[in-house]
């Protein structure tokens, strides 16, 4: 297997070649942890957990690093514990304990790291104090900043010109910048607020800004942490790693300012070999917001959907691609899963389907890897055995088909909102009347059951009920 990656760097499709394959190191923004997470956070942690699942099953479990980190200093975060009058510890407590619920619903598998911003301001303050040294960035009024004009290929991830890159950035006119594009990586902080010793002799405390979290914290367990593992020839690669992975939203300014950073600190040519981005997600043909009443989050849509289908939904989509979230493609999909379950229900995973592999390989094509699938599944359906075990196997390295199909079908009561107790009743009910030879009581409240969604099968042993497909 050929493992292939689009490179938004490069912008071009090219063999993933890791710096050192007993050490394959990837990191990915992870979650600012103020508020529970919309299904837009959602499409990143799946996409690179398929990918994570991809890389374990190529190089093995034991040579793949995945860094997901968490921002738990933040305006939002510090602004949302003022809002509830809750400290910030225990607002960023709170909602990452609710994330990793929501994600692991998802049948995301956890990170190898998942390092928290707080816990890594020595290794941020080292990298701010190293570009001070460098002539790189500048003390100004208790703040440090990126002086961007030092670096002379600036902007090469994001291809942007400055008119754009300063509407992007949003940039804040300050009269200690300069260059209206300098960007903040130690900030004084106001009362109430975070605060730590500041470095470059500082002598008010402050914390650090956004962009040099990640940074820090991906060269700290990337690179300083993995020199005993690396390879003779990984040591050719200072301060490099092989994989940085987020939103296509994060390219500018987050991702470009990341670049600059690093490289400028450590002077290399690159800080990932291949940088990748999803698409953008809208729900039913519109933006997401909040003012237009389509904002959702995982956790709500948890509350009426299995997170099987809420993955398998995302997957039907290639990841560079945009996305639109309907309700229409979650009923579709939750059909999808219930044929697989039904037909997977027996079976032990078998060997993995190569054009599943294959497609998977081709830059995480999860929507020809899927209709591999459902290829397997018509084959299943006419006795062949071993398709249904190469249908669970593969589908169970894109993250499905994890649960036993009595959990699934349990799953799908739940999601249906379907009263148990009720449907009995109504099948005791209707068993009274065929026995009173009433068939049209009969058929009227097989009707009803079909319209809960319930589909009954009669035979000689009684009556059964399943959830309608």
């Amino acid at each position: 297997m050929e493992l292939r990656l689009y490179d938004t760097l490069t912008r071009e499709k090219r063999p993933f070649v890791p710096i050192d394959p007993s050490r394959v190191r990837m990191y990915v923004c992870g979650p600012t942890v103020y508020d529970f997470a919309h299904i837009g956070n959602a499409r990143p942690v799946i996409v690179f957990d398929v990918l994570f699942r991809l890389l374990r099953r190529a190089y093995g479990a034991e040579h793949v690093t995945y860094v997901r980190n968490v921002t738990d200093v933040d305006d939002k975060i510090n602004a949302r514990a003022a809002e509830r009058g809750i400290s910030i510890q225990e607002l960023t407590k709170t909602t990452y304990e609710n994330f990793k619920a929501d994600v692991a619903a998802l049948g995301c598998l956890e990170p190898t790291i998942e390092p928290r911003a707080t816990e890594h301001i020595a290794q941020m303050k080292q990298l701010i104090e190293q570009l001070v040294k460098n002539g790189c960035a500048y003390v100004a009024e208790d703040n440090v900043l990126f002086h961007v004009a030092s670096m002379t290929d600036y902007g090469t991830l994001s291809k942007r010109s400055l008119d754009e890159m300063i509407a992007g950035a949003r940039v804040e006119v300050a009269p200690y910048k300069k260059d209206p594009m300098d960007f903040v990586l130690w900030k004084p902080s106001k009362p109430g607020e975070p605060a730590w010793p500041s470095p470059c002799g500082i002598k008010t405390s402050g914390r650090p800004g956004w962009h040099i979290e990640c940074s820090a914290m991906s060269d700290y367990w990337l690179w300083e942490k993995a020199q005993p593992s690396l390879s003779p020839a990984g040591l050719a690669h200072p301060h490099q790693f092989d994989i940085h992975g987020g939103g296509i939203d994060l390219v500018f300014p987050h991702h470009e300012n990341e670049i600059a950073q690093s490289r400028c600190a450590f002077h290399t040519k690159v800080m990932a070999n291949y940088w990748m981005h999803n698409g953008f997600l809208q729900v039913e043909g519109e933006k997401m917001s909040k003012s237009l009443g389509n904002f959702v989050t995982i956790h709500e849509l948890l509350r009426d959907w299995p997170g099987e289908a809420i993955r398998f939904n995302m997957l039907r989509t290639h990841y560079r691609q945009p996305i639109d979230w309907t309700l229409k493609g979650l009923e579709e999909s939750i059909k999808v899963l219930d044929g697989w379950n039904e037909i997977t229900a027996a079976a032990e995973p078998g060997y993995l389907c190569a054009d599943a592999l294959d497609a998977l390989a081709d830059d995480l094509n999860t929507p020809k890897a899927i209709a591999a699938l459902h290829e397997l599944r018509a084959e299943a359906t006419k006795g062949a055995k071993p398709a249904a075990a190469c249908l669970k196997a593969s589908a169970q390295l894109l993250g499905l088909l994890q649960k036993p199909a009595a959990e699934w079908t349990a799953l799908r009561r739940t999601s249906l909102s379907i009263d148990e107790s009720k449907v009995v009743g109504l099948i005791d009910a209707r068993n009274a009347a065929r026995k009173a030879r009433n068939f049209k009581e009969s058929d009227r409240i097989r009707d009803e059951l079909a319209a809960m969604g319930v589909v009954l099968k009669d035979s000689k042993e009684g009556t059964t009920w399943e959830i309608a497909r």
